[in-house]
């Protein structure tokens, strides 16, 4: 028994080796040389930087135009938050039995299987003041009234913006809680429906308790997301009108690679992490302690 158990601490360790080390060698030691950087002064270019103790913080803390920034992500994450529940609605939907129910599953994951960059393109050209396809759907209505330059109007920009970005992220939360779904025991649901529990409560006390561990992903995968977003905002309107629609990533790659100061843009990838990793514990202590209230 003890030889057994020798040999299989022996396979786990052999098994762990490898992505321990490549976890080691590409995230932890890269993380703790950005920390490093984010107090020097380096360009990305010279050979030699000096050490200016908190200068790059104090100097990020008194950007205003990354304050601005980090609200237009505020817009990205409080609504897709707000579609987190529409995305399990689709899920539970999706899972029951709906006729054609997987054309539409194809069709609710096709946006994210797409490249993030040609569906900002398209959303440019649909958005687009001339001869764009969503103010000629609206004349085509009647609704001139509400036509704007959707791209260029600091007050709707970002939420024109994080609505690309639900269209594209919301189908892949819609399977990650369709696959959570259907990982509970059908023998549970049906006992339930039994005794005479109604949809509701089946979904609040049966269904969202046990799909618990795949909405703190999504919530985490969310808080990430909302904070990281680049693509969609530097293809379709390159942060402009000035910085109305710029995002801290998109803030922190111009300080880098357009103002050349390494060191500023490093101290902003450790806010960043450090963000993360506080809005996430907030938001899960919040989210539990409701889940907790309900029972």
């Amino acid at each position: 028994m003890n030889k057994l158990n020798k040999k299989r601490r022996q396979f786990i360790f052999i098994s762990l080796l490898i992505p321990v080390t490549l976890l080691i060698a590409f995230v932890v030691f890269p993380a703790i040389d950005l920390f490093r950087m984010s107090f020097t002064d380096w360009d990305g270019f010279s050979a030699d930087y000096h050490f200016i103790n908190f200068e790059n913080y104090i100097s990020m803390f008194h950007n205003k135009d990354l304050w601005l920034s980090l609200r237009n992500n505020a817009v990205y994450f409080v609504i897709h938050l707000l579609m987190i529940l529409v995305e399990l609605a689709f899920a539970v939907l999706l899972t029951s039995k709906l006729r054609a129910a997987k054309f539409y599953k194809t069709m609710v994951f096709l946006p994210y299987i797409i490249n993030g960059v040609a569906i900002s393109y398209a959303f440019s050209y649909f958005f687009s003041p001339i001869n764009g396809a969503f103010n000629g759907i609206l004349t085509a209505l009647h609704l001139e009234s509400l036509i704007r330059n959707w791209l260029s109007d600091e007050k709707i920009v970002n939420f024109v913006l994080a609505s690309v970005s639900v269209w594209r992220f919301s189908g892949y939360h819609v399977i990650l809680f369709m696959a959570a779904l259907q990982s509970i025991p059908t023998d549970i649901l049906e006992a339930a429906r039994i005794d005479g529990a109604s949809t509701g409560q089946i979904f609040k006390y049966i269904q969202i308790p046990a799909i618990m561990l795949m909405v703190d992903f999504v919530l985490f995968d969310n808080i990430r997301g909302a904070l990281q977003v680049f693509d969609i905002p530097f293809v379709m309107t390159a942060g402009g009108p000035g910085y109305a629609s710029s995002t801290f990533t998109l803030y922190t790659i111009k300080t880098a690679f357009t103002f050349s100061n390494f060191g500023l843009a490093a101290t902003m990838a450790v806010a960043i992490m450090l963000m993360i990793v506080i809005i996430y514990v907030i938001q899960n202590k919040i989210i539990h302690g409701l889940v907790l209230r309900d029972k």
